[in-house]
């Protein structure tokens, strides 16, 4: 095979890699109604189950990231692999026999077992496309990264057309994602991987980890303890000694001198008993403790001579953060946002169009680059600028085509971020290897499941609560969310209760189906052979379990006439216990089909009432009626004025959303402004020394500006 052939097989065995990322979290957003449904789980339960993939995911680049240019690729493909097909196992285990906690332990495994996966994947598809296309870095890094959002379409599209549609079980559903793991797998078999420019210079991982030093580390380390306190429970004082120890275990690794003095070590001592009696004597607050570790740290870091790292590398880890954040946090929210200003199915069609979109620029980056001229940091910079403009014009769409335009403009500025701030950090830090952009990975998802989707959900809350409350106190006391919304330093607030406002949609759903010309009878007709199908459910069950009631009489009595000493009488205990058991499960089963017929029932009559409420308010008409905010008159003036507070509180936070893209395009702006200072935009090799002819303006390099040769300053 020759080494074009290797390479791009390479290439694309990485996409379907990620594809089956992808996949796998399309399907499983979709059926966590299925497991709430079957399992009886609670949203809090499902809200961590789905918090395991985060959290999964970043253990397993960040891993995965220091032992790649160890391992090498093939060992940790094979991992990825492995972990892959045992999360499978796992995520297919429970059955209604076991418990709710069991069957929570396993599914909750089994997603953080499968981001693992997917984790360990990036850490090694993102180095290894950047080792393999050093010339052209941000194209197939670009390309790669497309198979993303091309597995959330698939994913959401085979979960809606198998869930809603053919009612699949949700373990059939799940299943299709080892078809690209399959795949993935049978691509990198057998293939010829390279190394590093890090890892051919025989660079240890100390020396890997300088470029991103204390400055690095303190980022990890904060977004760590918000996992810590906020994800495992742990309370801020252990959440923040663990974050100082895993800096202080970082600028260990970049020491440059091995040998400490005794008297150091003493003064550094006596330093941090001094430390504690000042904390404990005085009782401080929180705030000056955490002055007096600073001061510690900077010590140990002063005398152990760590490196501080490279200055632009800590900015891009920040920028990340922000990049996961707004990316990967508002895909979280913007089906249930424009779902909620406009209508769900319009908002799930938004959000596939979108990211269809998405998918297809990624393939042309280098178009951009050689047809526009931009450099990867020019790219980013048009990126946030899209990305602020959509979010903002996303706050005021009315209607279908408006929001098209508007999250068409936001998908255009998203689509570029995640690939290219990978591509600008392995351009201009080689001798990082894989870590520092798979650390970049691991701050990007943390970011998203720390910061971005829970950010999103108090800005929400909030400026519902707000906008209800403004409007009117007595319905805000009616409506009100007694739960308190928290986030960061920001001030607590209540938001609106979910259910009452899922009632209100549910309403407004199905007021909108009736209201075009034969909804009301297409509704009918759906819902009474829905009916017709509970109730044969329900007359199956009920036979069933006649059957079983009268044979488990004749056992009963067979049991009496037999003696404890007589053949046959153990086999006969266990058919016994075996019938209690499939009575039980039974009595269960019928149980929730004649809870599902009676739903249905309701369903039917719900359908007549929103029906004689359209047509007292004369929007009901024979030949239909295409204005949809018709369906407000289904609603009491209480219920429209809480729906309106929540879609004000809706626009708030995209408007608020978009500070996010601006920042980072103020950071892109200056980081421009940089590298137009030195002689424009170019990767580097691990000398320093600039790659020819690739990025953007060109110009003379000016070795005393350089970000990324010479050696690493310290503390």
């Amino acid at each position: 095979m020759s080494e074009e052939t290797n390479r791009m097989r390479l290439l694309w065995a990485g996409f379907m890699a990620i594809l089956a990322a992808g996949v796998g979290f399309g399907i499983r957003g979709g059926i966590f109604d299925n497991w709430g449904t079957e399992f009886g789980f609670s949203g809090a339960q499902l809200g961590a189950i789905g918090g395991a993939g985060f959290t999964g995911f970043c253990f397993g680049i960040i891993i995965g990231g220091f032992l790649t240019d160890k391992l090498g690729y093939g060992k940790l493909v094979l991992a990825a692999f492995a972990l892959h097909v045992l999360s499978a196992v796992v995520t297919f285990m429970p059955n209604e026999s076991m418990t709710a906690g069991t069957v929570y332990s396993y599914l909750l495994w089994g997603m953080f077992i499968f981001a693992a996966a997917n984790g360990v994947l990036e850490a090694v598809s993102n180095p290894l496309v950047a080792t393999l296309f050093p010339e052209k870095r941000t194209h197939y890094l670009n390309i790669l990264h497309a198979s993303w959002p091309a597995g959330l379409v698939l994913g959401g599209l085979c979960g809606w057309y198998l869930d809603d549609l053919l009612e699949w079980h949700w373990k059939y559903q799940l299943a299709l994602y080892l078809i690209p793991t399959v795949i993935y797998g049978l691509m990198f078999f057998g293939q010829k991987y390279p190394k590093s420019e890090a890892s051919e210079k025989g660079l240890g991982i100390g020396e890997m980890f300088r470029d991103v030093g204390v400055l690095g580390a303190l980022v990890v380390a904060y977004l760590l303890v918000l996992f810590f306190n906020g994800n495992l429970g742990f309370d801020k004082a252990s959440s923040w000694v663990l974050g100082a120890g895993l800096v202080v275990v970082a600028g260990i690794m970049t020491r440059q001198q091995t040998e400490i003095p005794l008297q150091s070590w003493l003064l550094l001592l006596m330093c941090t008993l001094l430390a504690i009696f000042a904390q404990m004597g005085l009782d401080l607050p929180h705030f000056g403790t955490l002055v007096l570790a600073g001061g510690l740290l900077l010590a140990l870091g002063v005398t152990m001579k760590w490196a501080v790292g490279a200055f632009l590398l800590f900015v891009l880890f920040i920028t990340h953060a922000l990049v996961g954040a707004v990316e990967l946090g508002t895909d979280g929210w913007i089906q249930n946002i424009t779902g909620n200003i406009l209508s769900s199915s319009e908002g799930k069609w938004l959000f596939v169009i979108t990211s269809m979109v998405m998918f297809c620029l990624r393939f042309c980056a280098s178009w951009i680059e050689e047809k526009l001229g931009l450099s990867p940091v020019g790219i980013l910079l048009v990126s946030a600028i899209a990305a602020c403009i959509g979010l903002n014009l996303a706050s005021g769409i009315e209607t279908f085509a408006g929001a098209m335009v508007a999250l068409l403009v936001y998908g255009i500025g998203k689509t570029f971020f995640w690939p290219t701030m990978l591509a600008v950090a392995s351009d201009r830090y080689p001798r990082t290897g894989a870590i520092a952009i798979s650390i970049m990975g691991g701050i990007g998802m943390l970011s998203a499941g720390l910061i971005g989707s829970p950010g999103l959900g108090y800005a929400k809350d909030r400026f519902s609560g707000e906008a209800l409350k403004a409007e009117s106190e007595e319905i805000y006391a009616e409506y009100k969310n007694e739960n308190t919304s928290k986030f960061l330093f920001f001030k607590e607030s209540n938001g609106l209760d979910a259910q009452k406002l899922g009632a209100i949609q549910g309403t407004l759903k199905t007021a909108r189906a009736i209201l075009p010309e034969g909804g009301y009878e297409k509704e009918t007709k759906k819902l009474k052979d829905k009916l017709e199908k509970r109730k044969a459910e329900l007359e199956i069950l009920e036979k069933e379990g006649a059957t079983l009631n009268k044979e488990n009489e004749q056992l009963t009595q067979k049991i009496k006439e037999t003696k404890e000493w007589d053949a046959g009488y153990d086999g006969l205990r266990n058919q016994f216990l075996d019938y209690k058991e499939a009575i039980a499960k039974n009595a269960k089963d019928s149980e929730k089909a004649s809870k599902d017929k009676e739903n249905a029932e309701k369903a039917i009559d719900d359908l007549d009432k929103i029906k004689g409420l359209l047509i007292d308010a004369e929007v009901f008409k024979d030949e239909g009626n295409t204005n949809k905010k018709a369906a407000l008159a289904a609603l009491t003036p209480e219920e429209r004025t809480a729906n309106r507070a929540s879609i004000d509180g809706d626009r708030k936070t995209l408007r608020a959303d978009s500070i996010i893209p601006g920042i980072m395009a103020v950071i892109y702006l200056l980081m421009l402004l940089y590298f137009k200072s030195i002689g424009g935009y170019k990767p580097v090799t691990i000398e320093g020394e600039e790659v020819s002819g690739v990025g953007g303006d060109s110009g003379k390099n000016d070795d005393s500006d350089d970000d990324s040769g010479g050696d690493q300053k310290e503390v």
